[in-house]
Parts: C-alpha cells; structure tokens; sequence
C-alpha cells in the first residue's frame, strides 16, 4: 500500500458548484494528493479541471495514465475513463459502465480503498442515485475515513443520503465545513491495514477494462433472474453488501440505480404498446367506415366493435403509465 494519505471526492448533479467552494479552501501545502470524479457524458471535452484550476490555490488538472500523485495536486477523471489508483500510480480504465457512469465514483473509491487502506479518506457530494455508496463501504472495509456533504444542503441529496443508507460513514458535514474537515482528516494518522479482499481486487481489474469472464463475476456474486439494461445480459448479485448487481459484461448497478433503469425501460415499453394499441383503434374504425359505406353491415359492427376494445386497453396502459410516474 502507498504512503501517505489520499483524498477522494465524488459527486455527480450539484458537485461542480460544491468543489468550486472547497478547493479555495484547501491549503497550498495540502499533505495529500486529490483525486475528483464527477459524472460527465463518454464525449465531454475535459474542461472541468480547467474551470476548477482557476478556484484556489491548488495546481488541478486532467488525469493522465501513468501518472505518479503529488501531495496538494487535484487530479480530475477524463470523460469516458474510469479514474483509479493502482499501487499508488494512476490508471486510467475503459472498463465497463458502472451505475451508467464512466468515470465512476465508486470504481475510484474502490481502488483507493485498495491502494491505500487506512490512509484513504473518502467524500461523496451531491447527486442523484447512489453512485459512491459501495466505494465509501470499501474504504471502511479497508479501514479508511468517509465523509458524506450533508443532504440537507446537498443540491441533489441522492448521493449523500445513499451512502449514509448503505453503511456506517465516519464524517457528515455541511458544505461549508467540508474543506477544514478534509484538512483535518488529512493530518491525521493512520489506523492499523487489513488485507486487501479478493472482491476488491477483481472488481478493480474490471473498470480497467480486463476481461470480466464468466468465472471471475461467479467468485463474487451468484446469479439473479434479472437482466442488465444496457446490454441485456444476466445480472449477478454481489456478494459484499450494499446491495449491487454485475452483469457477465462487467457493467454494475447499485439495486437504487438499476430499479431507475428498470422504470425508464419500462415506461418506454409502455409508450410503444400504447402507442400500437391506438393506432390500432384508428385502423379499425377507418376499417368500419369503409364497411358501413360498402353495406357490409356485420364487418362494420365486428370493427366498431374492436376499436372499442382497443380503446379500453389504450386506456388501461394509459393509466398503467401515469401510475408509474
């Protein structure tokens, strides 16, 4: 494990405006490098740490693969990697989507649970879903410090509250205490390691982008009967609480995120039989028109009659929609 401590910051929706009033706050000669993941889309064009660079007095700048962290330097994700630390050296994964992110907070929190054990100190701002929660649970399992921004001054609460939810966080405070209380965190000493679990280790290996075969998802979680939203594969439910699911691909869903997946999947398999079933209504009365204009007066009852039926079952999906919302 690395020396020296390290801080990770993740957030998502709210986070921008919340790191733009920590890091004037922390100090020139801040005793720990900061790792910042927040979620951007697959094309962004990388200018957060730029914006961020402008706020204090710490040097913030893109992630680059291979780099070696220095103490009072920010290092910001890449669209479209996840950000890790890997035996203290930076790594940059194309693996796969985890809770429809890449970067990912927890893929990051996890490999710095790994990395660096007791020395980590792990922070999740605001946002929605729960992105961060398994990762903070890593750092404690690996005997580092969480702190969560509290949700009632959170912009998006999601994020915060997900983790305090999840397990046991050491730290929950406000945003405008949130830097001293790194600074603080970063001064103190280091409890006792633990050995680095087999789970951890593996799950890192995937957000770099190995292969995420079929026995490695199998050492660490057992198959559920639910199916993956992005490539429709078999879930498998991880063995480590909180509750987390991965599919034979590699791509991971806290249980909150994937039930979200889950609605919108669902409501757009509303919207298209719906929208078959009127349009299939329309089609019959066009259909009893033309037969009552021709005299076919048992056609024209035998359509009527359908596009009433249609009608009833577009207003049962109808009102199956609205329920969902």
């Amino acid at each position: 494990m690395s020396e020296g401590r390290v801080i990770a910051i993740g957030g998502s929706t709210g986070s921008i405006s919340a790191l733009k009033q920590i890091l004037p706050r922390l100090p020139a000669g801040l005793p720990a490098p900061v790792f910042v993941v927040v979620h951007v889309g697959a094309e962004g064009r990388n200018l957060l740490a730029g914006i961020l660079d402008a706020c204090g007095p710490l040097t913030v700048s893109t992630a680059k693969d291979g780099e070696h962290p220095e103490q009072a330097h920010v290092y910001v994700a890449p669209a479209g990697r996840h950000l890790l630390l890997v035996d203290g050296e930076i790594r940059l994964g194309r693996g796969p989507r985890e809770n429809m992110a890449r970067p990912a907070v927890d893929a990051l929190f996890r490999s710095v649970a790994a990395s660096y054990g007791p020395r980590a100190i792990g922070l999740v701002l605001s946002g929605h879903l729960n992105d961060g929660a398994a990762g903070l649970a890593a750092i404690a399992q690996c005997g580092g410090l969480t702190a969560v921004q509290s949700p009632a001054d959170a912009e998006a609460p999601d994020m915060p509250r997900g983790a305090l939810e999840a397990g046991d966080i050491d730290y929950r405070a406000p945003l405008a205490d949130l830097a001293n209380l790194m600074v603080a965190l970063a001064k103190e000493p280091p409890g006792p390691e633990f050995p680095t679990p087999r789970a951890l280790e593996l799950e890192i290996e995937i957000a770099l982008g190995r292969p995420s075969q079929t026995g490695v998802i199998d050492e660490i979680a057992d198959v559920a009967p639910l199916s993956c939203p992005e490539c429709g594969g078999t879930l498998s439910q991880l063995k480590e609480a909180p509750l987390r699911y991965r599919c034979q691909i590699g791509h991971a869903y806290s249980a909150k995120t994937l039930a979200h997946e889950q609605n919108g999947s669902l409501d757009e398999a509303l919207g298209v039989a719906l929208r078959i079933v009127e349009e299939r209504a329309v089609l019959a009365d066009r259909m009893a028109r033309d037969a009552e204009a021709s005299g076919r007066a048992w056609s024209m009852e035998n359509y009527a009659s359908k596009a009433a039926e249609f009608r009833r079952s577009a207003d049962v999906l109808r009102s199956a929609a609205i329920r969902l919302r």
